[in-house]
């Protein structure tokens, strides 16, 4: 019986490349137009496929998103719990759902991931992720007063991507190997008031 799982890494019998052409054309599609404006019919057609090849092999558009950035995490198991937190304690649920995830073994992967795609010196595709999946729920709940959603979570973005560059990147100490409990503590008000707080020109 062959596999159906959106997950799998093997390629279908008889459709040898398939998977390999859609990721392919899904890096270049999402690359040109972004996550949101990048449609499942769009890629099919630039791999030359079915539709439903595309569902076959990767499932839902945000699972081929993640295959495309050959990202090793769900960013649904971080989205999920940063969705459910309440407003005012959002820097910090985003600082613990973060590192508790780049903290595990698959964490190393995670980190590979994230250093091959800023040395491929094509930004389009890390962009995307981050401001279209990562930052779009969070961008909409922090757009107070209306329009500055975006500058907060790209602020918060950049302050978090410090944090991981530090401490899994260069492994700086005492960053390196300080708890999560405790950097919780101390970078989760930073991100909170970039989300929430008062800014100059917002």
């Amino acid at each position: 019986m062959t596999a159906t799982n959106g997950n799998r890494s093997g390629r279908r019998p008889g459709r040898s490349g398939t998977r390999e052409a859609i990721l392919d054309a899904a890096r270049v599609r999402f690359g040109e137009v972004g996550f949101d404006k990048a449609s499942i019919r769009s890629i099919a057609t630039a791999a030359s496929v079915d539709p439903a090849l595309v569902h076959h092999y990767f499932g839902t558009k945000q699972e081929l998103f993640t295959a495309a950035l050959e990202f090793p995490i769900d960013p649904q198991v971080v989205l999920t719990q940063i969705a459910d937190a309440p407003l005012d304690q959002l820097g910090e649920t985003i600082v613990r759902a973060v590192l508790t995830v780049w903290d595990t073994p698959i964490g190393v992967q995670a980190v590979a991931a994230f250093r091959t795609l800023i040395a491929s010196g094509d930004p389009a595709l890390v962009r995307a992720f981050m401001l279209e999946i990562v930052l779009k729920d969070v961008r909409a709940r922090v757009d107070s007063p209306p329009g500055s959603g975006t500058k907060r979570s790209v602020l918060a973005a950049s302050q978090l991507a410090g944090l991981l560059v530090t401490r899994k990147i260069l492994q700086i100490e005492p960053i390196a190997s300080t708890p999560i409990e405790e950097l919780v503590a101390t970078v989760g008000p930073t991100l909170q008031r970039y989300l929430t707080g008062d800014l100059p020109g917002a």
